[in-house]
């Protein structure tokens, strides 16, 4: 299998990544830190050390920098590829231009349009450059990677119009690629336990289950949602899902995986049992 993850640097999409190792794939590890050059996130981890893990769990891991909002650098990782079978739309870099306190005409303007263009227009980006790829190839997967797939208002405007548009990215897509024996889907993580999450947190994967917060006790590590993608990408029957914007824990039923302590954390159940009368319903699956 070939993949390429998009946004593998570090949270969601390093652990798909290396989920996509652990079942041989060779994966193509993108993002804009590498160990020369650090992203606006500024943060730590690195391409180069994701693509490490893919070898350590078992696959191949190839790192290339990539900025994904720039159609030139996309279009030459397309043409390094000679076929596809995976595409993981998993960008976001967002969380820093997420302002939480703000109706929208109070935010500042120019910085919520950055956002939509960090997390939808380089999925777009990418997937115009990539498709063809997996066309060819009369089969493949396009995976969006989502926040949430039900119509509840994730509170903040930009954010939400973010993370519902990635969904619709995904519908369009698999309506278009049916003829072509492509399939596209939206997925989406429960409470993941991402680097900057375990750092908020102030505690690592290791020994996470000693925080307090309630919540926290519910969440998953990244590990569970590249559990998921792999498990959707070995489905010989993955046209069934084409166009649904799914979650890690219904995968995880279905497909019978479980996160790395062996548990299957369902965070949807969470929330209608103990968050539901505070925050309300999220709502019926999109």
């Amino acid at each position: 299998m070939i993949a390429v993850v998009t946004g593998a640097t570090r949270g969601g999409g390093r652990g798909i990544a290396i989920e996509l190792g652990a079942i041989g794939a060779t994966v193509y590890v993108t993002g804009r830190s590498s160990g020369s050059h650090r992203s606006p996130m500024d943060r730590p981890e690195t391409i180069e050390e994701t693509a490490a893990m893919v070898d350590a769990a078992g696959g191949k891991g190839i790192p290339v920098q990539v900025d994904h909002s720039d159609p030139e650098q996309v279009q030459a990782l397309a043409d390094r590829l000679d076929t596809l079978d995976l595409l993981v739309n998993g960008v976001w870099g967002g969380d820093p231009l997420t302002d939480w306190s703000h109706p929208l005409w109070e935010q500042d303007l120019q910085t919520g349009l950055q956002l939509l263009r960090n997390a939808v227009e380089t999925h777009i980006v990418t997937s115009h450059a990539l498709i063809p790829k997996l066309i060819a190839n009369r089969k493949g997967l396009v995976v969006e990677v989502t926040d949430g797939n039900t119509a509840r208002y994730r509170g903040s405007f930009f954010y939400d119009l973010a993370k519902h548009s990635v969904i619709r990215l995904a519908q369009a897509q698999a309506h278009e690629l049916r003829p072509h024996n492509v399939a596209a889907v939206a997925l989406t993580p429960g409470f993941l336990r991402s680097e900057a999450v375990l750092e908020h947190f102030k505690t690592t994967e290791h020994d996470w289950r000693s925080t307090t917060d309630p919540h926290f006790a519910h969440s998953e590590s990244p590990a569970y949602l590249g559990r998921a993608v792999a498990a959707l990408a070995q489905d010989p029957e993955i046209a069934r899902h084409s166009g649904r914007a799914l979650d890690s824990a219904s995968l995880a039923r279905e497909y019978g995986f479980t996160d790395t302590d062996g548990t299957q954390p369902d965070f949807p159940a969470y929330w209608a049992a103990e968050l539901e009368p505070e925050y309300g319903p999220l709502g019926a699956p999109l």
